[in-house]
């Protein structure tokens, strides 16, 4: 079993030496450490890195929780992801350590805090949909332009000069109706459909 560790610092100009210094104390011979990133990103690239080094019968060591994951939903899968592949967790802060029955026990109430989270934004989401249609909303955004508008836009779009090329760019159609050129093609597309 070998134990490989995980540092993190937000902004460039901190530092990793002490989370690299406490990790190689806990018995790291390897460790990654993503300078500057931020634990909001989807990708970290070294923690990406570290995730394909590990392998069973390995412990991931870290000095905090919030190094490992973006939120409590997000720990939740990490540590699922490593039960799955037989690798243990280490948290030095938090004395968490999954290669003993009381760390497995934290772990499983994470993961049950995380997915009771969950279930209960999602009761609320469906609450709330259901409350809205009840008033006569309907979801999602509302459209940028009116049917006559669409209707004008594909006349221009569809218009020709003496030589028959486009009298109009998709951007200058977009300009007069204050929209975006996507949004000139989403209607274009909707309306040929």
């Amino acid at each position: 079993m070998s134990r490989v560790g995980y540092a993190r610092v937000s902004t460039r100009d901190q530092h990793p030496d002490a989370q690299e210094n406490r990790l190689r104390e806990a018995g790291c011979e390897t460790v990654f450490t993503d300078h500057g990133v931020s634990g909001k990103l989807a990708t970290r690239p070294k923690w990406d890195e570290c995730l394909r080094y590990l392998r069973p019968g390995d412990a991931l060591v870290a000095v905090k929780l919030d190094r490992v994951g973006r939120s409590m939903k997000n720990l939740a899968e990490v540590m699922e992801q490593l039960g799955e592949r037989k690798i243990d967790l280490v948290i030095l802060d938090q004395a968490i350590d999954t290669t003993t029955s009381g760390g497995r026990f934290v772990f499983h109430m994470f993961a049950a805090i995380a997915e009771f989270e969950r279930d209960l934004i999602r009761e609320r989401t469906m609450d709330g949909l259901l409350a809205a249609r009840a008033r006569g909303k309907v979801g999602g955004s509302q459209p940028k332009l009116t049917p006559a508008q669409v209707t004008r836009a594909q006349a221009m779009y569809d218009e020709r000069d003496d030589a028959g090329r486009r009298r109009w760019t998709v951007e200058e159609i977009g300009n007069t109706f204050g929209v975006s050129r996507p949004t000139i093609y989403r209607a274009l597309d909707k309306e040929t459909a």
